[in-house]
């Protein structure tokens, strides 16, 4: 279990920002900078087969591969009371994560993130609108990008920026199911849940029994609204 700091002991955090699918560490450099102008330490890893590691994706990249990503980043840097943040799809990577080395982590922090138990996947979560969407953007073993504007991006630089830098999702990472052992459920976890949307962030936060702040901002709030996002971040469960 991580153990509570002290009021002795230094404010500063270390954070673990962890993208979802088609991006890549880059769509967290506003946030990323804002943190560390506060005093705290970020790392925003890029998971296997996205953004500059597109060229590792496999037939077999999937959830279990994005998890091990995360945790070999907590081991290798040797990171301990680490608020773990892991945006839409990566809500499943950073639970399974934190399962395997819950006294890494002090805190999750879901971003408008998907969530499930052990033996479900992504989709097993998702409506049949959104299981039909993602089959529409199925090509072989990959998901195609979409427009930006789906995740709510719209102003024109950074639509351009999106589609300069969003790569293909490896699509095993959405079928594949979780495999968590119980010790993810000890790690104090909350929920930040963009408004207003049709997806169903907020139910997920209460089924878990999260704490859920609202976000006026479309999905990619780390690109359309960092400042709000950062202010939510640094705030305590």
């Amino acid at each position: 279990m991580p153990r509570p700091r002290t009021n002795g002991e230094n404010a500063m955090a270390t954070y673990v920002l962890v993208h979802g699918a088609w991006h890549g560490g880059w769509c967290w450099h506003d946030v990323a900078d804002l943190l560390r102008s506060a005093g705290h330490t970020v790392h925003t890893p890029t998971l296997t087969g996205l953004g500059e590691r597109a060229h590792l994706r496999s037939p077999d990249t999937g959830l279990a591969t994005h998890a091990e990503d995360v945790r070999s980043v907590l081991e290798g840097e040797d990171l301990r009371d680490v608020k773990l943040v892991g945006h839409s799809y990566a809500g499943f990577v950073v639970r399974q994560a934190a399962d395997r080395v819950p006294d890494r982590v002090e805190e999750l922090i879901m971003l408008d993130a998907w969530a499930g138990s052990h033996g479900e996947s992504l989709l097993d979560r998702a409506s049949e609108r959104f299981r039909a969407w993602v089959a529409s953007l199925a090509d072989g073993d990959v998901l195609a990008v979409p427009p930006p504007e789906s995740v709510g991006v719209t102003a024109p630089d950074q639509v351009a920026r999106l589609k300069s830098l969003l790569t293909p999702h490896p699509r095993l990472t959405f079928t594949e199911a979780a495999q968590l052992t119980g010790h993810v459920d000890a790690v104090p976890c909350r929920a930040i849940v963009c408004t207003p949307s049709r997806m169903p962030f907020r139910d997920l936060a209460a089924e878990f029994g999260w704490e859920a702040a609202e976000l006026a901002s479309g999905h990619d709030a780390m690109v359309t609204a960092p400042d709000a996002l950062t202010r939510l971040l640094l705030a305590s469960a």
